[in-house]
C-alpha cells in the first residue's frame, strides 16, 4: 500500500456521536456484563466457550481506561488547552458525571444486604460485603491506598482511579501539546512499558496486576496512552480502508491469542489499534441507535454488578429449593443477563439522564456567570 495511506497532510475525520467509537463503547459494556455474569451459570463460559470470558476483566478494563483517555483528549483536549474550559470545570464535569450513579448503586447494595438480612437471607459470600470496606468505596478513594474499598460494587475501583486521571488530564495535556504526533505516540507506549518494567523490578508483577487498592497507578499509564493515541490520531491521517482492515485484524488477533494466555502486551497493542482504527474511519451516516446505545453504556457498567448480586441472590435460593434442572438454570441465567441490559436502560432513562440534564444546566449557568465568552463543549462520554 502506498505511503500516502498514512499522512500528516490530510485532515483527520472528527469523531461523532453514533459512530464506530460509540459502537465499541456499547460492545465493551455488553462484554463487561457477560464477564461478570459468566461464572454464575451452571457452567462457566470461560471453561466451555472461550478463555476470553475469564480474562475479560483484564482486557475490558484496559480498553475502558485507554478509550477514556482517547475520547477525553479528542473531545476536551482543544477546549482545555485553549482555555475555553478551565481545569476546574473539566474535573467538575467529569466528577459529577460518575458520582451520582455510583452513590445510588452503592446505597442500593446496602439496602439489599440489610433488607435481605432482615428477611433471613444472608449473602452467600459475606466477605464481599464487609462494612469496613464500604466507606472507601462510596467516597471513591479506594484506588489510592486508602484502606477498604473491596467487595460491594467492586468494579467501581476503575472509576475511583479515573478520578485521579481527570485531575491529571490538564497537566498531561500541557506536555503532549508540545510534542509532534510520532514523539507523542512513542512517549505513550514508552511510559507504559517503563511503568510495567518498574512494577516487575520493584514488586515482582506487571502493572496490570497492581492491587486494586493502588489502582490509580495501574490506570494512569493506560489513560495517558489513550491521550497519546488521540493526539497522534488528530495529527496523522490514516486511510479509512487501512484503518478498517487494521481494526478487524487486531480484533481477530486479540481473540486468537486469548486461547493461549493473556499475552498482555500483544493484547494491549491490539486494543490500541482497534481504538485508533475506530477513530480513523469516517462515519458518513451516524446512527441514532448506536448513539443511544453508547449513552446507556455507563449505566450498563455501573449497575450490572448490583443486578447480578440481586438476581442470583434470589435465583440461587430458587434453584436449591426446587432442584431446578440445568436447562431451567440456563434460562434463569439468560434472563439475568437480559435483566442487566434492561435495568441499565431504565436507569439511564429514568434516573441518570434526568440527573445529568440538571447538572449540565447548572454547569452552563455556572460557566455563564464566571466566563460568558466560553463556548459549549459537546461530550461523547454520555
Amino acid at each position: 500500500m502506498a505511503w500516502t495511506a498514512i499522512s500528516t497532510r490530510n485532515e483527520t475525520p472528527p469523531i461523532v456521536r453514533g459512530g464506530w467509537l460509540d459502537a465499541l463503547r456499547f460492545i465493551v459494556a455488553g462484554l463487561i456484563i457477560l464477564h461478570h455474569f459468566q461464572g454464575a451459570g451452571p457452567l462457566a463460559l470461560a471453561e466451555h466457550l472461550h478463555p476470553v470470558f475469564e480474562r475479560g476483566g483484564f482486557l475490558l478494563t484496559n480498553f475502558f481506561l485507554i478509550d477514556s483517555g482517547y475520547v477525553l483528549m479528542r473531545v476536551y483536549g482543544a477546549p482545555v488547552a485553549a482555555g475555553r474550559m478551565s481545569a476546574g470545570d473539566f474535573f467538575l464535569k467529569r466528577y459529577l458525571r460518575v458520582v451520582p450513579a455510583h452513590l445510588m448503586m452503592g446505597l442500593a447494595l446496602v439496602v439489599l444486604v440489610v433488607g435481605g438480612g432482615a428477611l433471613g437471607f444472608a449473602p452467600r459470600a459475606p466477605e464481599w460485603f464487609r462494612w469496613d470496606q464500604l466507606a472507601a468505596q462510596l467516597t471513591l478513594t479506594q484506588a489510592y491506598g486508602v484502606p477498604g474499598g473491596y467487595g460491594w460494587n467492586a468494579p467501581s475501583w476503575s472509576i475511583s482511579a479515573l478520578i485521579g486521571c481527570y485531575l491529571a488530564f490538564p497537566w498531561l495535556l500541557r506536555g503532549l501539546m508540545r510534542l509532534g504526533p510520532w514523539s507523542t505516540l512513542g512517549l505513550g507506549v514508552g511510559l507504559y512499558l517503563l511503568a510495567n518494567q518498574l512494577t516487575w523490578a520493584l514488586l515482582g508483577y506487571p502493572v496490570y496486576q497492581m492491587p486494586l487498592g493502588f489502582g490509580f497507578f495501574r490506570a494512569l499509564p493506560l489513560f495517558f496512552l489513550g491521550m497519546a493515541l488521540a493526539w497522534f490520531a488528530q495529527k496523522v491521517w490514516i486511510a479509512p480502508r487501512l484503518a478498517g482492515w487494521a481494526g478487524i485484524g487486531a480484533a481477530l488477533l486479540l481473540a486468537f491469542v486469548q486461547f493461549f494466555d493473556k499475552h498482555a502486551l500483544v493484547s494491549l497493542a491490539c486494543i490500541s489499534v482497534i481504538i485508533l482504527a475506530a477513530g480513523a474511519v469516517p462515519t458518513p451516516r451516524p446512527s441514532k441507535w448506536v448513539e443511544k446505545a453508547a449513552q446507556v453504556s455507563f449505566s450498563m457498567f455501573i449497575t450490572n454488578e448490583v443486578v447480578r448480586i440481586a438476581w442470583f441472590g434470589v435465583a440461587n435460593v430458587l434453584i436449591a429449593r426446587f432442584a431446578l434442572p440445568v436447562a431451567a438454570q440456563w434460562a434463569i441465567w439468560a434472563a439475568g443477563v437480559a435483566a442487566a441490559f434492561l435495568f441499565a436502560w431504565l436507569f439511564h432513562v429514568a434516573v441518570d439522564q434526568p440527573i445529568q440534564g440538571r447538572i449540565r444546566t447548572w454547569m452552563k449557568g455556572r460557566r455563564a456567570r464566571t466566563a460568558p465568552a466560553l463556548q459549549p463543549v459537546v461530550s461523547l462520554e454520555g
